[in-house]
């Protein structure tokens, strides 16, 4: 390795990030003891804000030592398709028309699970709700869970201790479950059209593992918590007659999300998509609650700012990669996804040329194995921290506590995936 003076600030800055998102805390208490700037505080006691404001730093740095010509060339020739996704499926699948028929799909698969109601609703929404993300990817699946435990659990008084549980078993199995075809999880996808993995490859190799793994992980959870679960107030809904969604209204948002899925590899399309799908939202505006756009964007500013500092880490990341062995390249990616995106580890992986199947098996599973473990493991979990970090203590996920709670569930992956 011989980095330049920009690869090794570009690294240092990256560093400089992961700190950042581990001190959010320390920034929100700042906003309390020194009120006159409390604004700036809170800024960056943003998670999703962190990546954004350091990708920025290494901008103004590229500007400085490189010029503006190298450093727009640099921002034009990054990859920004999978933060205006997930802002776009985001929108369309956070709407109440969506939502519902989530909901009456979870209440109906339920009816069917050997476990008293509450916790059958439960344990749905935390097995079949990402297993589903194989197919409407899993940005849509993050955001139909998180919803639906927002509302009905997380929003309850319930313990921290089951809050970080719930989040820690919910970005896992998402991050695994997304694995039964080559499209849906963007660790996957950054690989299977080199690899030539179809989904019939990925249901046999990855998908039953990870099926396995997310019902189990979910049934854990489950039964862990079984007495608060039972003592939760019974979920009635509020003026029904008044909120529900016409079938023709549902019909629309599904064929809108659908168009999205399809057309994830053009933003011009999806984009446009979302934007008509805008103006359908205003037109029936009684049918809708508050569109989250708010948590979208920051979303999407955060996996930008991920794509840009990302792209300085080549360096060290794929020289480190390719010096592992077959097991050791397992361990090393679910390892180094906890501190980078996992679909950046797969892409690397891609660039190399004559990589062994059994490399590149390690590889992947290794990625979606840690992707529950930190906030910036998995693209759909900055989207998940979003919607629900409002439920915990001081309006912020603490990554300690994720990085914990997702042990677990980790573990089981692990088990799955190195022992099936």
């Amino acid at each position: 390795m011989n980095p330049s003076t920009l690869q090794i600030i570009g690294a240092a800055l990256f560093a400089i990030a992961l700190l950042h998102t581990f001190s959010t805390k320390f920034f929100e208490q700042q906003a309390q003891r020194r009120p006159n700037h409390a604004g700036l505080w809170h800024l960056l006691g943003e998670v999703e804000v962190v990546f954004g404001f350091w990708a920025m730093v290494l901008m103004l740095c590229m500007f400085a030592l490189q010029g503006k010509a190298a450093a727009t060339h640099y921002i034009d020739t990054r990859n920004f398709t999978e933060p205006m996704f997930v802002f776009a499926i985001m929108v369309i699948a956070g709407t109440r028309p969506v939502l519902q028929c989530a909901t009456f799909c979870v209440q109906a698969v339920a009816r069917f699970i050997p476990l008293p109601g509450k916790l059958a609703h439960y344990f749905v929404v935390l097995a079949l709700v990402p297993l589903l993300g194989s197919f409407i990817t899993e940005p849509a699946a993050m955001t139909l869970a998180a919803l639906m435990l927002r509302d009905r659990y997380l929003g309850q008084a319930v313990s921290t201790k089951f809050k970080y549980v719930t989040l820690g078993v919910l970005f896992v199995n998402i991050s695994i479950g997304g694995t039964l075809t080559p499209f849906a999880a963007p660790p996957v996808l950054m690989v299977a059209s080199k690899w030539n993995w179809d989904i019939w490859f990925m249901i046999s190799t990855f998908g039953w593992k990870a099926g396995l793994a997310v019902v189990f992980n979910a049934l854990s959870a489950t039964l862990l918590f079984r007495r608060e679960l039972a003592g939760l107030p019974v979920a009635t809904a509020t003026d029904a007659a008044a909120s529900r969604v016409p079938a023709v209204l549902i019909l629309i948002h599904l064929l809108f999300m659908l168009g999205v899925v399809v057309f994830a590899h053009h933003p011009a399309i999806f984009m446009s998509l979302l934007l008509f799908f805008l103006g359908v939202a205003h037109a029936y505006e009684r049918y809708q609650d508050r569109l989250i756009l708010r948590e979208g964007l920051l979303v999407a500013f955060f996996l930008a700012g991920l794509v840009v500092l990302g792209g300085q880490q080549q360096w060290w990341l794929q020289p480190l990669l390719m010096g592992m062995s077959t097991d050791a390249v397992y361990f090393g990616a679910t390892v180094l996804t906890a501190i980078t995106d996992n679909a950046a580890l797969t892409y690397l992986g891609s660039l190399v040329e004559g990589l062994t199947p059994e490399f590149q098996y390690a590889l992947v599973s290794g990625a979606v194995t840690g992707g529950g473990l930190t906030i910036i493991a998995n693209a759909p979990n900055p989207a998940g921290a979003a919607i629900l970090r409002d439920k915990f203590e001081d309006g912020a996920v603490h990554p300690l506590g994720l990085l914990i709670a997702a042990l677990p569930p980790t573990v089981v992956a692990v088990l799955a995936f190195r022992l099936l």
